[in-house]
């Protein structure tokens, strides 16, 4: 079979699997430091809209910080207590969240993105449905992220 390119010799096998391992080795080392706080950070968000859509208000607490500070100066237990009001009130809560913005400051990060939360009674269709734009605080304590922060608007 001719070179795929005038020029260039075509790699055997072994060596195809050296490149290919080479490469791979290469992806792995330029994705850590950052990627991998980045990576951390979005892996804690994605557990903590698991555990809001299992409606565990406690789970869900166990993202925020002992300091958290929300809209309208709600700290942690305020926040447990909301969710656990807006779960025993709703069947079925949903959380879509849009591309997030992340930005990274050493052990600290801030995230924006618009969240839509739906809540039902067990309906094909929501009950009620919100559109926010969402600004959330982190901060990385003992290896995981834990949220210092939120703000949101309503659309």
């Amino acid at each position: 079979m001719p070179p795929l390119h005038p020029g260039r010799a075509r790699l055997g096998g072994g060596r195809r699997v050296a490149l290919a391992v080479a490469l791979v080795l290469l992806a792995l080392v330029a994705g850590c430091g950052r990627g991998d706080a980045e990576a951390a950070l979005r892996e804690d968000i994605a557990a903590l809209q698991a555990a809001i859509e299992a409606r565990d208000a406690g789970a869900m607490a166990d993202h925020l910080a002992g300091d958290f500070v929300g809209s309208d100066g709600m700290d942690r237990d305020g926040a447990r207590r909301l969710a656990a009001l807006y779960f025993m009130r709703h069947g079925n809560v949903g959380v879509t969240a849009g591309p997030l913005e992340v930005e990274l400051r050493g052990d600290h990060a801030t995230v924006r993105t618009t969240v839509v939360v739906t809540g039902g009674s067990g309906g094909l269709l929501p009950d009620t449905g919100r559109v926010r734009d969402v600004t959330t605080g982190w901060r990385r304590e003992d290896g995981d992220w834990r949220m210092t922060s939120l703000r949101w608007e309503n659309r």
